[in-house]
């Protein structure tokens, strides 16, 4: 259904026929961890998560799982099979 609170016009799963169904009964805005976000939509003035009614409750486990700003460090490790790491060990010395 579409919103009728605060992003009036938009598509919310949260929606019923008796209003918005989240508990705060509307959308929060934005935090200060949300900007640079892609996908952060401005409607009236104010900024709101296009995924998340309440950006602020993706934030306290550490980082949002949705965030585009945030680029993730990967580290590879190699597994190294010490029999093989032995032998390599013993053929340079």
């Amino acid at each position: 259904m579409n919103c009728q609170t605060v992003k009036a016009g938009f598509d919310c799963a949260f929606m019923t026929k008796k209003g918005c169904g989240f508990f705060s009964g509307s959308c929060q805005k934005i935090i200060d961890k949300c900007d640079g976000c892609g996908k952060i939509m401005e409607y009236e003035a104010a900024q709101y998560c296009k995924v998340y009614p309440d950006p602020n409750g993706k934030w306290l486990s550490g980082k949002c799982p949705t965030a585009t700003h945030i680029k993730l460090e990967i580290k590879e490790t190699q597994k190294i099979n010490p029999l093989k790491a032995s032998k390599r060990a013993s053929k340079k010395a």
